[in-house]
């Protein structure tokens, strides 16, 4: 790997990348955070970021540290209550993409993000759901942004907060997509046409397929034609590096 840029500078990069100017894009927090800034500052500028405190079109000048950031409220076209962001926005499917994370993912996209363990008894209680089933169900697009290891890629999901396609692959009967990507700091996964398994297309430089199998809880199915990612550019990194510094950044 070169020593220019670390894994997770590739995941957030290839992240950004797949948005696109104009989108109207609901960010999470984490790495979606980073990646729906890193994109807005670079080749994506007219691309609107929603946060589900209830501010739209945020033009933040710094990396938000929260949804509750105040910078998102006053840079934001309008500012909405959280049952408009939902019933007006979400649910009526004004989200292009949703951007989320994950503490645990199973090969058919279903996301974990409320407990380890038995939801009775779990071993770790974890943030929980916010608005993530919500987003999973209805944007056009879901992208999922989260580093690769068998603890979090795993057979099955310990509980499903966020449906991606159900214990199956066949269950889904929500109007969004699902989830369409997952970026890792591996590669790309995206679900097979015909199962929705997730299947990696994508690996970034430097990453083989024996590791990227090495950090799948399940035996991880490859492309016939595995991509290589391109490697961050100068100017993607540079804007990455300021963006985690909080410097305040002009539009």
């Amino acid at each position: 790997m070169p020593e220019a840029w670390k894994s997770a500078d590739m995941m957030n990069v290839a992240a950004a990348r797949e948005l696109h100017d104009g989108d109207v894009c609901l960010v999470g927090v984490g790495p979606p955070n980073l990646a729906a800034n890193l994109a807005r500052h670079t080749h994506a500028p007219s691309c609107r970021l929603v946060y589900e405190s209830g501010a739209i079109d945020a033009k933040p000048r710094r990396l938000p540290l929260s949804i509750g950031d105040d910078d998102l409220a006053a840079t934001a076209t309008s500012v909405v209550s959280v049952p408009e962001m939902f019933n007006y926005w979400v649910g009526a499917g004004r989200i292009d993409v949703g951007f989320l994370g994950a503490a645990q993912i199973d090969r058919f996209g279903n996301i974990n993000t409320t407990v380890i363990g038995p939801h009775d008894n779990p071993k770790t209680r974890l943030p929980g759901a916010g608005g993530a089933p919500e987003i999973a169900a209805n944007a056009g697009r879901v992208i999922v942004i989260v580093k690769q290891s068998p603890r979090t890629f795993v057979e099955r999901v310990d509980f499903v907060t966020s449906v991606g396609y159900g214990p199956t692959g066949r269950e889904r009967q929500s109007p969004g997509a699902g989830p369409t990507l997952v970026i890792t700091d591996h590669g790309v996964l995206e679900p097979d046409p015909e199962t929705n398994e997730l299947t990696m297309t994508r690996l970034h430089p430097g990453v083989t397929a024996e590791q990227a199998r090495a950090a799948t809880g399940w035996e991880l199915k490859l492309a016939d034609d595995v991509q290589e990612v391109p490697a961050p550019t100068e100017v993607e990194l540079d804007m990455l590096r300021r963006l985690r510094a909080r410097e305040v950044i002009d539009a």
